[in-house]
């Protein structure tokens, strides 16, 4: 069964930020995944929209588990977590 990501958070370092794009877009595709949106200026219709929003599609649960916990995926995410502030990351199955 298809598991996808749902993702949002703020930019704060607007220099620094697309190299952690990059780095996630050729992560995706050894795990069979891919962006399916990735929105910069979605409509709030309810609560308030991140600067991200953005939900990646993985084959299964597994894949998406294996890739946000490899070695590869920890490196590139320092990189997020520099650039960005108030992240979400949810992991739903359907």
């Amino acid at each position: 069964m298809k598991a996808y990501y749902i993702i949002s958070y703020d930019i704060l370092d607007g220099e620094g930020y697309p190299e952690y794009v990059e780095a996630v877009v050729n992560l995706l595709p050894k795990y069979g995944a891919e962006v399916l949106v990735s929105d910069l200026n979605a409509t709030p219709i309810e609560g308030e929209a991140k600067d991200v929003n953005a939900i990646v599609v993985f084959p299964s649960r597994e894949q998406a588990l294996a890739c946000y916990h490899s070695e590869e995926y920890r490196q590139i995410k320092k990189i997020r977590i520099k650039t960005t502030r108030n992240g979400q990351f949810i992991l739903a199955v359907g």
